[in-house]
């Protein structure tokens, strides 16, 4: 098994290169997976749900 560490929204969106609210809108728009876990109403995925999204996405696709 993978690594379990949970991360939000600024892991996702440093790992991504990209700002967090842009991740918090591919949330809102239902392009980001549901959360593995939500603490104190923060939601949080797991290291290998973000990897698998990460390889999921469009632009990553057929690379």
């Amino acid at each position: 098994m993978t690594d379990r560490k949970l991360w939000s929204y600024q892991d996702i969106a440093a790992h991504i290169e990209v700002q967090p609210d842009t991740v918090r809108s591919y949330r809102k728009h239902g392009l980001l997976p549901a959360p593995d876990a939500v603490r104190h109403g923060k939601p949080y995925w797991y290291e290998d749900t973000v990897h698998a999204w990460i390889a999921s996405r469009p632009s990553n696709r057929g690379q």
